[in-house]
């Protein structure tokens, strides 16, 4: 690993993460020009600038493979030749269904969590609708996969640097579509010059945000009923991949869910019941089927009362 190490792309990094922790001091934020220019787009900004400035040095220069790569079109028609349509005869082939039904599950859960993620950001606190949101990813597959484009997700960052920016509605996401088209159409050039790095800083500091050791402190402080999973999804997710890390950390999160609740299915207070009256019995957050009988039984005996 260490003899694949780019010195031009580490610097990129740290010096973003040193612009994205400074935007994010106390004292940057009451500047108001700063809070209408985001940490996110210095960032980006100054990548293309240390990349044109690397170039100048021999043995500096960031390699295309650390750089966006866009496809480049002279004219609006090789444009849109770049779409290609489906190949209809592949579909009785088995594993395209399974690869579509792996896409369908990842991209979902990535849709969700982000979903997750973004309220939790949002400073008016809203709820996105889930179902909507999961239909709407589906059309915009659909017609993705139709041109020959990549599978659809929301993705946090857009949506962290929508919120520091201050979007409020849904025009700011359509809007941001829109630019995102005709950049790719009139600008691939300058597109291409911005190093992964940049993007790389700018992930990191979102993924910090989200997952801060405040949090795991938190989780722990809930108890193992919650860390535990909490662990278990991370540790999953870090070593193999998104779909077997989530898979996990619900395993372990139902196993311990059903075993609380198969020794605690409901709950009898006698200290508040008075004779007479109807008995009032609380049931567990959680109940399943491994409970029926032992709540039947205790209702016989409470009824023979």
């Amino acid at each position: 690993m260490l003899n694949y190490i780019s010195i031009s792309a580490t610097v990129v990094t740290l010096i973003s993460l040193f612009v994205l922790i400074l935007w994010e001091q106390p004292f940057m934020k009451r500047i108001k020009l700063f809070k209408i220019v985001q940490g996110p787009l210095i960032v980006v900004l100054g990548g293309i600038l240390l990349n044109l400035m690397f170039q100048n040095l021999p043995g500096w220069e960031i390699k295309p493979e650390h750089l966006v790569q866009l496809p480049v079109a002279e004219t609006i028609s090789s444009f849109f030749s770049q779409f290609t349509f489906p190949d209809f005869s592949a579909i009785g082939r088995s594993d395209v269904y399974l690869t579509a039904a792996t896409l369908a599950i990842v991209a979902s859960l990535e849709t969700l969590l982000s979903v997750e993620a973004t309220d939790k950001l949002d400073p008016l606190k809203r709820i996105t609708p889930t179902n909507r949101e999961l239909k709407a990813q589906g059309i915009g597959n659909i017609i993705s996969g139709m041109i020959g484009g990549l599978p659809i997700t929301q993705v946090i960052v857009r949506s962290s640097a929508n919120i520091q920016s201050g979007g409020r509605t849904k025009t700011a996401a359509i809007l941001h579509g829109i630019i995102m088209l005709a950049c790719a159409m009139t600008i691939p050039h300058l597109l291409n010059l911005i190093p992964l790095a940049s993007l790389a800083a700018i992930l990191l500091m979102v993924g910090y945000k989200l997952a801060k050791p405040v949090m795991f402190q938190k989780m722990y402080k809930l108890g193992w009923l919650q860390f535990l999973p909490f662990v278990a999804t991370i540790a999953g997710i870090v070593f193999t991949d998104l779909l077997i890390g989530i898979g996990l950390g619900l395993i372990v999160a139902i196993f311990f869910v059903l075993h609380n609740n198969y020794k605690n299915p409901y709950f009898f207070f006698p200290d508040e019941h008075e004779e007479g009256k109807p008995i009032t019995i609380h049931f567990s957050e959680d109940v399943s089927f491994l409970n029926k009988a032992s709540i039947f039984a205790n209702i016989k005996s409470f009824a023979r009362r």
